[in-house]
């Protein structure tokens, strides 16, 4: 019986903690991730391409969408390597102010094997102001994202 107890004391608490995982993402209403767009593609196409609804893949409780089935199996067979970095929210604010700003899916950066996206909306693309001090500005996102993942 005790066994059976902590089974379900740990089991709970995984799951709290993939939710609690699951709520500092950029997710739309639905749990969809990018916007719908495809995050293989970043890496295979080098552009932003929306998947199709009819490809998908539920990782965690996100809904990932892609251009085609060997996208999907990609991802699926290593999905760490294709995640956004931040949780999909903007590298530059996450880096200049420790702030959870949504993105423009079509403004991205890839550095060393992995995705970076920009807030790109009336006349402010924040890619521009990375570039100008990237080391600095990954080195404070980082930071500041490991205090979103710890609570």
């Amino acid at each position: 019986m005790y066994k059976y107890l902590l089974l379900i004391v740990f089991t709970a608490l995984i799951l709290n903690s993939a939710r609690a995982q699951k709520k500092q993402l950029n997710l739309d209403d639905t749990g969809l991730a990018l916007a719908g767009y495809d995050p293989v593609a970043y890496f295979t196409m080098q552009k932003a391409v929306e998947g199709k609804k009819e490809i998908t893949l539920v990782h965690d409780g996100v809904t990932y969408r892609f251009v085609s089935n060997q996208h999907r199996s990609l991802f699926k067979a290593n999905t760490a390597k294709y995640l956004p970095q931040y949780g999909g929210w903007c590298a530059y604010a996450m880096g200049a102010s420790g702030t959870k700003v949504a993105v423009d899916p079509e403004t991205f950066k890839l550095v060393s094997g992995k995705l970076y996206l920009f807030y790109n909306k009336f006349l402010n693309n924040t890619k521009k102001s990375w570039d100008k001090d990237e080391s600095r500005l990954k080195t404070k996102a980082d930071i500041s994202w490991t205090r979103f993942t710890q609570n």
